[in-house]
């Protein structure tokens, strides 16, 4: 312990609980998010899986952090115990920090006082582990351990930090000053110490600390968090941080933030600065800033990005691959690096109110974050690739499984990133479903279709509450109705889905519109009692790659509103084809009709005979296969994809 404890930093008077309560209230934008406390989801597809991932997921976490001895490091260092018994990775620290920031964010929705005991527990171990200058790891700066910043590239305690900071934010808006609070004040007060002189050149790693410094300074009014998450942001891309065998870009350390054009290098690296830079860019006004971020976020899209949302395509480095590099059996598409996509478009959503971002969002939500966790709650994928080749082996519930094994989804993995940053993104999920903007501040956007109700208050003070009802994604119809508004009413915009051609608008007098997809919908004012509906049109549709994607070239997919679809070797086998879904072609020019809920293709199989070489003169007919079988196919939605089992899968299938 340091002989001389500096005073810690107070939470000012500004950092009591106000809406919104929210993971991101950038300073400025042409949104403001809705808090935790505005929106109720109610059922449906993701309010099932909100009360799940409280009920469930929360626990099994709690449960595993204390099982891998995670939590229980922060005792042996309270006791002078360390480095001798510490269990984990260098970041294992970072993990009980997001379980906390879940925690937190559910209490705040719910009111669980049994959760916020818990909760509390949690947070008191974590503190008594911190140093009297506010430093606080694990794996460092003890007698035996390595010294403190001696390991920037590898070490993950700025991190560490930032994840802490962000369970600190959590709670600091949902409940007010406490001890965690406290605890992330002493933790950024010490990082500005440390790192504040403009001429450090010193960073991290790994980005993270950058948006939690930003959104910290957003939370206390404080402007020096603000900086220091600027001055880490300048620094990255400058070459300042040591040689690897992945080069400089795995880091983003090759080129400035606002000289590139493109995300690569590590992906979940990668998303999180630019999240924090798009923070630092908005709260600053630094216009170039957000703008450098928002090009290199559309290039991505663009050439970098798979059919589900998910991003990085190579498991060396766990990185983007080159511009339309997108194997499907091989992807990487980590499930914090698609959290971290929604994280950065949910930042340029509220900047600028554009419908695409919130269009990235949805089909990351519903085709990444969705598939992440299995439909028990207790079950994940690290990894989700879009083809799997063979069965996996289902492990046992008491198995901690390797971060890339993805052929089933595991308990629990030996590096648990996943798990905890789902337990958060789920939590906080209601602030997703929109936000209050407009010239005057007084309008209502809705981007997410869930059964919901949100109550909240425009910029001028007026109250206003919306009724959502839909069945999304099973059917397009959702209507949204006023159960209070102001005298004159509360106008709604609505986003149409890029998808979604020939959508209809029905107003509240009834009457009918097409309106344009991929933009939101014009401001329908609607008073107490009234409703307005959109139509989307959920039919199944067929889509194909840019012909640049060489690994899907001659193979279709299929969607299905937010939907993509999958075919997996359960379905073949119940048609009486072969369970090789490597077999299987595309027979008909477009999808069946959908029947019995779910969606239908035609499929034959093709039995190959077994030959000493694998490819065949262009001269040869291809006589010597099989005819094959042919058979109506049902599909799934690639969420839902091994929840019935170890299996095979693709979504991109092969054009007989």
């Amino acid at each position: 312990m340091s002989a001389e404890r500096p005073a810690r930093p107070e939470a000012s008077a500004s950092t009591r609980p106000t809406s919104p309560v929210a993971p991101a209230v950038p300073r400025t934008g042409a949104l403001r998010p809705l808090g935790v406390d505005e929106v109720r989801l109610e059922g449906g597809f993701w309010g099932s899986r909100q009360e799940l991932n409280r009920s469930t997921t929360i626990p099994h976490a709690e449960h595993w952090v204390e099982e891998m001895g995670w939590a229980p490091n922060f005792e042996l260092a309270a006791t002078g115990s360390l480095p001798e018994g510490r269990r984990g990775t260098e970041f294992a620290d970072s993990e009980v920090y997001k379980l906390l920031e879940g925690m937190a964010w559910e209490v705040g929705r719910t009111g669980d006082a049994a959760l916020d005991a818990r909760l509390r527990r949690l947070a008191k171990r974590v503190a008594a582990a911190q140093e009297d200058d506010g430093y606080l790891h694990t794996a460092f700066g003890r007698a035996g351990q390595p010294p403190r910043y001696s390991n920037l590239e590898w070490g993950h305690e700025l991190y560490c930090f930032g994840h802490l900071i962000q369970a600190g934010v959590a709670r600091l808006r949902t409940h007010g000053e406490d001890q965690l609070v406290r605890v992330a004040l002493a933790v950024a007060h010490h990082v500005c110490a440390e790192f504040g002189d403009p001429d450090d050149t010193r960073l991290g790693g790994h980005p993270e600390i950058e948006t939690a410094l930003a959104e910290l300074s957003r939370a206390t009014g404080d402007p020096r968090y603000l900086e220091q998450a600027r001055l880490f942001v300048e620094r990255r891309g400058r070459g300042h941080l040591g040689e690897i065998g992945f080069g400089p870009e795995y880091f983003q350390d090759d080129v400035p933030v606002r000289e590139a054009e493109v995300l690569r290098g590590h992906a979940v690296r990668a998303l999180y600065l630019a999240a924090g830079a798009v923070d630092v860019g908005v709260d600053t006004g630094d216009a170039e800033l957000v703008a450098a971020v928002d090009r290199q976020m559309q290039t991505t899209l663009a050439r970098r990005t798979y059919l589900t949302g998910a991003m990085g395509a190579r498991h060396d480095g766990e990185a983007f691959g080159g511009d339309f590099m997108l194997p499907p059996d091989r992807a990487y598409a980590e499930s914090c690096a698609g959290i971290a996509s929604v994280q950065t478009n949910q930042r340029l959503l509220l900047h600028d109110a554009a419908a695409q971002h919130a269009d990235v969002v949805e089909r990351t939500l519903y085709n990444v974050v969705a598939a992440a966790v299995g439909e028990d709650g207790a079950s994940f994928f690290y990894t989700n690739p879009l083809h799997q080749r063979t069965v996996g082996r289902a492990p046992a519930p008491d198995e901690v499984s390797p971060r890339a094994a993805s052929s089933v989804r595991a308990p629990w993995f030996a590096v648990s990133c996943c798990p905890t940053n789902l337990i958060r993104t789920i939590a906080s999920l209601g602030t997703l479903l929109g936000g209050v903007g407009g010239e005057d501040g007084k309008e209502l956007h809705l981007h997410h279709f869930m059964p919901a109700t949100v109550r909240t208050r425009l910029d001028d003070g007026a109250e206003a509450a919306l009724q959502l009802r839909t069945v999304y994604p099973d059917d397009g119809r959702v209507t949204v109705t006023a159960l209070e508004a102001p005298s004159d009413g509360a106008a709604v915009r609505l986003r149409v889905p890029s998808w979604a051609a020939g959508a209809q608008l029905i107003g509240p007098e009834g009457e009918a519109r097409a309106v344009p997809s991929g933009q939101m919908t014009g401001p329908v004012v609607l008073h107490a009692e009234e409703s307005l509906t959109l139509q989307l049109p959920v039919e199944p549709r067929l889509t194909r790659a840019d012909p640049r994607v060489d690994a899907v070239r001659g193979q279709v997919a299929v969607e299905q509103g937010p939907l993509v679809l999958a075919l997996e070797s359960p379905d073949l086998a119940a048609a009486g084809l072969a369970e090789d879904v490597a077999a299987a072609e595309l027979v008909t020019a477009h999808p069946l009709a959908r029947r019995d809920g779910r969606t239908w293709v035609q499929v034959r199989t093709r039995a190959l005979p077994e030959s000493s070489w694998p490819y065949r003169s262009t001269s040869d007919d291809g006589t010597a296969r099989e005819a094959g079988k042919v058979a109506d196919v049902a599909l799934v939605p690639y969420h839902a994809w091994a929840d019935r089992g170890p299996s095979t899968m693709r979504v991109w299938i092969p054009e007989a």
